[in-house]
């Protein structure tokens, strides 16, 4: 029996990837470079500022100049987090019925508590979050278990009886190392290279309803 369902932010409960893309977007010019097209962006936008640094300038965390890039791409996300983000069509709808049947719900993210404290309150959610974990929360991030873990304490609910929404593969790893149910947000930002059914994930869902069917 599910008590609880958690979801990942970025991708599965808001689409976020406009924001997202915008600020990386504005910082390749700042770099004299072309912007990208948003649907080069959309895939990558779960994998949060590293990822998208990558995809902007080809280099990855070991480079000299990648965390300056990645420290004035937040400072561009910054000012526009909440421009262009909305929540997904039918999670709304979802909320209340979890609501209806007394299953709690929280958000654990990998994104910084700098944007989740604001973004979450700025949205306009059907049934407010009992739990907000965030990125640097607990000290460490997803693919680690422990965000997972503490929201599922801060809501009294034992982690077997938790549904996680996610969508990418960390996601995925993060609930079967806390013992939760994972399931994937096929509508999220799955990259056409991904291959999700090899993640281990309980159930796919392609719209949110479809997770009232699976419980």
């Amino acid at each position: 029996m599910t008590r609880a369902v958690l979801f990942d932010l970025d991708g599965t409960l808001a689409d976020t990837a406009q924001d997202l893309g915008a600020a990386l977007n504005r910082l390749l010019q700042e770099e004299g470079q072309l912007p990208l097209p948003y649907q080069h962006i959309r895939p990558v936008a779960s994998h949060g500022a590293q990822g998208l640094i990558q995809l902007g300038f080809g280099i990855d965390r070991n480079h000299p100049d990648f965390e300056s890039l990645r420290q004035r791409f937040l400072n561009h996300y910054e000012n526009g987090f909440a421009d262009l983000t909305v929540i997904f069509d039918g999670i709304n709808a979802l909320l209340q019925q979890l609501a209806q049947r007394g299953i709690k719900w929280g958000i654990v993210t990998n994104k910084p508590m700098r944007f989740t404290d604001r973004l979450v309150p700025a949205l306009p959610w059907s049934v407010p979050p009992e739990v907000i974990v965030s990125g640097d929360t607990v000290g460490v991030a997803k693919p680690d278990p422990k965000p997972l873990l503490y929201a599922a304490e801060q809501l009294a609910v034992a982690p077997e009886l938790c549904i996680y929404l996610g969508d990418a593969e960390r996601d995925v790893e993060a609930a079967i190392a806390a013992g939760m149910k994972p399931v994937i947000a096929n509508y999220g930002y799955i990259a056409a290279s991904d291959e999700p059914h090899k993640w281990g994930a309980a159930a796919f869902i392609d719209n949110p309803q479809q997770l009232i069917d699976y419980l």
